[in-house]
C-alpha cells in the first residue's frame, strides 16, 4: 500500500464496491452457499446496515481513492446487550500482509469500547488461517461453540475478546 492508504467510515457510494469485495474474498476462501455471511442482505447496503451510531460502525480501507476492504462492528444477533460482533472484515489480496487487518481490528475494538460493549465476538472459518492468527495475536480466545444467532451456520471457528475499559 502507498502513503495514500487510510481507514475511514463507510459512505453510501462505497456500498457496491465493498459488496463486490466481500463476494470476491468469500469466493476466494470457498465460503459461499447456505450458512455464510455472503448471503446476508446487508452485503449490498453496508452503509445503511451500519448507520445506527448508537451500536454499529463500518470502516473501509481506501488506497489512492479506491476501496480495498473493510470491517465493522455491530450488536451480536440474539446475544447479550454488551456483546458486539466483529463483522465482514475482508481485504483484497493487494492490501493483505501490510498491517491493515491489525489496524482495522484495533479501530473496531476501540469503537466497541466507546459504544459500551464489554466483549467482541466473531465467527470465521478455519481455512482463513492468517486472519485466525491475527485474532489470536490480538487477544481473542477460541470458543468451542457459537454465541448468539447470526445465521452463519457454516462457520466453524469462533472467538471472543473481553474489552477492558
Amino acid at each position: 500500500m502507498t502513503a495514500n492508504s487510510f481507514i475511514r467510515p463507510i459512505r453510501p457510494e462505497d456500498d457496491a464496491v465493498i459488496g463486490a469485495i466481500i463476494r470476491e474474498v468469500m469466493t476466494e476462501f470457498k465460503t459461499v452457499g447456505p450458512g455464510y455471511s455472503i448471503n446476508d442482505p446487508e452485503v449490498n447496503q453496508m452503509s445503511a446496515a451500519y448507520s445506527n451510531p448508537a451500536n454499529s460502525r463500518y470502516f473501509v480501507l481506501e488506497t489512492d481513492g479506491l476501496v480495498q476492504g473493510g470491517g465493522g462492528i455491530g450488536p451480536l444477533e440474539n446475544g447479550e446487550d454488551d456483546v458486539c460482533e466483529l463483522r465482514k472484515m475482508y481485504f483484497l489480496p493487494a492490501s493483505r500482509g501490510q498491517g491493515w487487518g491489525r489496524k482495522m481490528v484495533q479501530l473496531c475494538l476501540d469503537t466497541a469500547r466507546e459504544l459500551g460493549y464489554k466483549k467482541c465476538y466473531l465467527e470465521t472459518v478455519e481455512r482463513m488461517e492468517t486472519a485466525n492468527l491475527l485474532y489470536n495475536k490480538m487477544g481473542f480466545k477460541a470458543l468451542c461453540g457459537k454465541m448468539g444467532d447470526t445465521g452463519h451456520s457454516s462457520c466453524d471457528t469462533y472467538f471472543v475478546k473481553e474489552l477492558d475499559h
